[in-house]
């Protein structure tokens, strides 16, 4: 697929360019964007420029993953990136991160629904995944204004400069969106049995759920 560009009231989502280097060597130097996101720590200059002349166009061109610059629909430089990365047959997984000096104003929301909807639209997604490691507050805010459902911990899903952590996990689907999905979903009118009858008691003090 060709690049595209998306856009929402306030921002562009554009493919990155190589001309971006020094913007994103910049921003990826913050400590929050190193700890909890997958890019290298520490951050060179040449992971910039491998990131903008080879896995950029790498995904794009190879329909695997589709990464978007964000910035003011106004103009200004990029302050943020989203990413769809594919997953298996009609599945993708959403990353993002945000420089600081720009948080707490919600655009992050902002451009995750953007790429969501495009995900759904555009290139036929059944489930949109997010993933943060357990702790990643930030992150979980955003997918849970989207709309994204929390899952669960999935442990040890994601490395991170040669470790495995544990990670939460949560779903978006067309419908939430209230779109319609290229293949039907009939989800169950109600939970199935529990094979274990303890667990339809009532939990006690201090008994917390599934990625809390």
């Amino acid at each position: 697929m060709d690049p595209i560009t998306l856009t929402s009231e306030r921002l562009r989502l554009r493919s990155f360019v190589p001309e971006d280097e020094d913007v994103v060597y910049a921003h990826c130097q913050d400590p929050a964007i190193r700890r909890w996101t997958t890019v290298p720590d520490p951050y060179p200059r040449e992971a910039a420029t491998f990131f903008l002349n080879r896995i950029v166009p790498d995904g794009w061109r190879d329909d695997t993953d589709y990464s978007f610059a964000i910035e003011p629909l106004d103009g200004g430089p990029l302050f943020a990136a989203t990413g769809l990365h594919q997953r298996g047959s009609g599945v993708w997984e959403v990353g993002f991160w945000l420089a600081p000096g720009h948080r707490g104003r919600g655009y992050m929301t902002e451009a995750v629904r953007t790429a969501a909807h495009w995900a759904f639209t555009g290139l036929g997604c059944v489930r949109l995944i997010w993933r943060a490691e357990i702790g990643n507050t930030g992150s979980r805010a955003v997918a849970e204004r989207v709309g994204f459902a929390l899952e669960g911990v999935q442990r040890a899903g994601l490395l991170h400069n040669g470790t495995l952590r544990d990670a939460w996990v949560g779903s978006l689907l067309p419908s939430d969106f209230g779109l319609p999905g290229p293949v039907p979903y009939l989800p169950p009118r109600e939970a199935p049995p529990s094979a274990d009858p303890r667990a339809t008691a009532q939990d006690g003090p201090g008994a917390v759920g599934p990625g809390a």
